[in-house]
């Protein structure tokens, strides 16, 4: 899994059905303390009901594929979880504003 911080949303008429439902983010992954460290990506948030500016878990390749919301649908990129807190030893380095 990786850190990385929702900067928009991904929408479309047309689509695969089972996305139907389905939020598409656009998400840039971050170290924990919040550089961006790799390409934009689009992740399913089919449960969780993250939004723009939430820093997020995601769960990527099959591991995407694995909660019950999205099991069998195309994703190669899942958010599982809206992150509050980031901790590295004593030092906090996100701590949600929420």
């Amino acid at each position: 899994m990786r850190i990385a911080r929702v900067i928009g949303t991904a929408t479309g008429p047309i689509k695969d059905p089972p996305l139907s439902g389905h939020t598409l983010l656009v998400i840039e992954p971050v170290d924990a303390h919040g550089k961006a460290n790799g390409p934009h990506e689009v992740a399913t948030d089919a449960a969780i009901g993250a939004g723009v500016g939430d820093w997020v878990l995601v769960a990527t390749g099959s591991a995407a594929r694995q909660p019950g919301p999205v099991r069998g649908i195309a994703t190669d990129a899942s958010i599982v979880m809206i992150l509050e807190e980031i901790r590295l030893g004593a030092e906090t380095t996100y701590h949600s504003l929420k």
